[in-house]
């Protein structure tokens, strides 16, 4: 799977997932389940709550941010993944940052869209779109399986293929 492929594959990998009345952070967890589960399947060694390159800012300038995911591939630089569901300037000057130091960025960004702030390339998106609703001052994630269309049917009629079958050729 080239660089250029893994936004798609992993929003392949997303779009199977259902479920329903989550808050934020249990879809966080989630979604860092799902995608630690994707890199494992590609064979890449998987870092959950890994380090950024990116430093905290004062007065703790001597710690690191984190990230959700990290992944290590033995053919093509690392992976780094960020789950959020806002906007955050800060997510994206991580992002930015990891790419800069040759790291693959990809922001995985839930909610119910749509969203409007793109990182700038080579930061990648996933736009993982959800229902939301609020209940009792707290908003509830759903993801459902797609509506599938009934299928077609024939022209044959019912009634007279049951006939036929009963009482033979006619």
């Amino acid at each position: 799977m080239t660089d250029e492929d893994l936004d798609a594959s992993l929003s392949g990998r997303l779009a199977g997932l259902t479920f329903v009345d989550l808050d934020a952070d249990a879809v966080t967890a989630l979604l860092t389940d799902e995608v630690a589960a994707w890199g494992e399947a590609a064979g890449w060694r998987v870092y959950r709550h890994a380090r950024s390159v990116v430093t905290l800012p004062p007065p703790m300038e001597q710690r690191h941010s984190w990230l959700d995911v990290a992944c290590a591939r033995a053919d093509g630089s690392p992976v780094v993944i960020e789950i959020d569901h806002t906007d955050r300037r800060r997510t994206l000057d991580k992002l930015a940052a990891e790419a800069d130091a040759g790291r693959v960025a990809i922001w995985v960004r839930f909610g119910s869209g749509p969203f409007p702030v793109r990182p700038d390339p080579p930061v990648l998106m996933v736009a993982y779109a959800i229902d939301s609703r609020r209940e009792n001052g707290r908003r509830l994630y759903s993801a459902r399986p797609p509506q599938r269309p009934a299928p077609a049917h024939s022209d044959l009629d019912a009634g007279a293929a049951e006939q036929a079958d009963l009482f033979g050729p006619g």
